[in-house]
């Protein structure tokens, strides 16, 4: 992420401005951070996230959204890799409000960011179940989920883990499908 290009705005000429924007930006408080763009890495990995969660929830009524779906937090608004929310979202809905499962596939750029401020974020929403921060550089997965006080629990390659929010089991292997590490 790169905190550059700050201007300070509303709700509703951020709103108006990402729909004519090229390129994506997060409101924190009131100040606009452009969001830069990610590797091959980081792309595959949100999509084998996404296609295992699409897969699964077909037919059912959460779905999950990928990489242009904002989550609002109070004022805020922010971009997570993938989002599953189980409400009734409009089709012409550019953000979500009731996330139960959030994915953020960490970068050297935005690593501390995902895992101290946006952390502290996303645990404001009270609908969250959990919150899921991947290595894109090595095999590593955490989870961490309100059921378990938000602690974290870390799945390697060769393991599997479980997304107990939308009981959807999972191989760490399948993560990283198509990736050399």
């Amino acid at each position: 992420m790169v905190f550059a290009n700050k201007y300070r705005l509303n709700q509703q000429e951020y709103l108006q401005g990402e729909l004519n924007s090229n390129i994506k930006h997060e409101l924190i408080n009131g100040e606009v951070f452009a969001m830069v763009g990610a590797s091959s890495a980081h792309n595959l990995i949100s999509g084998n996230i996404f296609a295992d969660l699409r897969l699964h929830l077909k037919a059912k009524p959460c779905r999950p959204y990928i990489n242009d779906m904002k989550v609002r937090i109070e004022d805020n608004f922010y971009y997570p890799d993938v989002v599953v929310d189980c409400s009734q979202i409009a089709n012409d809905a550019y953000f979500v409000e009731t996330p139960i499962l959030i994915v953020e596939v960490l970068s050297a750029s935005t690593k501390s960011y995902d895992k101290t401020f946006k952390l502290q974020q996303y645990k404001k929403i009270p609908t969250l179940q959990e919150y899921v921060m991947i290595e894109q550089d090595t095999q590593l997965v955490e989870v961490l989920s309100r059921l378990d006080n938000w602690q974290p629990h870390y799945y390697e390659a060769g393991e599997d883990f479980i997304l107990q929010s939308v009981g959807l089991k999972l191989a760490v292997a399948d993560v990283y499908d198509g990736l050399k590490l």
